[in-house]
């Protein structure tokens, strides 16, 4: 792949796949990890993408099946350090008023509670605003099991943060 195609991939999609990424694996270092892997790939193997209808679906696919394999790999690592768990990933921007920071934070709590699968979805329906079509051909699941997913983690998130909602409000 020459040079200059490679660095519009990454400056087209990097942004998006590190948020994709941080979202899942909920570590900046596993993330950056998988992202370089995700582009290393890519400069060594030109032909991978080459043949896909959508860059940004074939992107997030690979992510998403980097960040399995990296989740499997590291779950021994996570029972050991289990008892340390500290602050989630800071997604959003801080916020000077305390409400919203609160209600941030709350958030990003609630997105770590998700299981993966749900979380990988929400993600990409909110931030990224895939339609569900393209969510399940980057995940490679089915159309109604990606529209599933992100009902059964939007319902957790409503019942999670409605409390603090109401009472910021």
């Amino acid at each position: 792949m020459p040079p200059r195609e490679l660095e519009r991939l990454y400056d087209d999609h990097a942004d998006a796949l590190f948020a994709f990424l941080l979202n899942l694996t909920r570590d900046e270092a596993d993330t950056r990890d998988a992202l370089q892997e995700i582009f290393t790939k890519l400069a060594n193997r030109p032909e991978l993408i080459r043949g896909a209808r959508d860059e940004r679906g074939f992107l997030i696919r690979l992510a998403h099946n980097l960040a399995i394999d990296l989740m499997r790999r590291r779950s021994a690592r996570d029972r050991a350090h289990g008892a340390l768990a500290g602050e989630p990933p800071r997604f959003f921007a801080t916020a000077t008023d305390p409400d919203a920071a609160g209600f941030r934070h709350q958030l990003a709590e609630a997105l770590g509670e998700l299981p993966p699968d749900q979380r990988a979805v929400v993600h990409l329906k909110l931030w990224e605003e895939l339609t569900f079509e393209a969510i399940s051909e980057a995940l490679e699941i089915p159309l109604n099991t990606a529209a599933s997913r992100y009902r059964y983690g939007l319902d957790k998130l409503r019942s999670r943060l409605r409390p603090l909602y109401d009472e910021i409000r």
